[in-house]
């Protein structure tokens, strides 16, 4: 199979799945190494299409099932890696999905991590691939500060959120 045709194959696969596809699953799928797949990925976002890394995989923004339907909002967090858990996990738990993690670094500026965490599971999947890769959070840079996106399917949710991460102390002060 030539170049073009794979990446058609790629894209078509990152179509019909709303969930995020593994570089791995793409290369085993396409019959090549997961590097050639990175590439291919570069390419198609050269291209113009749109196509997000998340810590599961990668996944075409328009096809984000998740916040289909939700309310967007941001709020601004600080608490140390003990807390990390109990942050993603209190966000799921009553109604909300995290969408990204931003930080403003003072040589970078704006640096965003997308997460697309909706679930227990997904959280843990993210914490799991932080440890097994010895990597820090984004939120390291900045004195543990950082803003995340939510998306809520109803204000309620969202308050109960913000409620919840302020009673543990994760939520910074306004």
């Amino acid at each position: 199979m030539d170049a073009s045709r794979r990446r058609e194959q790629i894209l078509a696969i990152l179509r019909a799945s709303s969930r995020p596809v593994s570089a791995a699953a793409l290369a085993a799928e396409t019959r090549v190494s997961r590097q050639i797949i990175v590439g291919d990925i570069a390419l198609l976002r050269a291209s113009g299409t749109e196509i997000q890394a998340t810590p599961r995989g990668y996944l075409l923004q328009s096809r984000d099932e998740e916040q289909a339907g939700c309310l967007l909002y941001t709020i601004a967090c600080r608490h140390g890696a003990d807390q990390l858990a109990e942050e993603l996990y209190t966000v799921v738990d009553n109604g909300g999905g995290l969408l990204d993690v931003t930080v403003e670094h003072p040589v970078y500026g704006q640096l965003c991590g997308k997460l697309h965490i909706f679930s227990r599971h997904d959280a843990d999947l993210f914490m799991d691939t932080l440890a097994r890769n010895h990597a820090e959070t984004l939120c390291n840079l900045t004195g543990n500060l950082h803003l995340h996106t939510l998306a809520c399917r109803t204000e309620e949710d969202y308050r109960r959120i913000l409620a919840q991460l302020d009673k543990k102390g994760i939520l910074f002060p306004r």
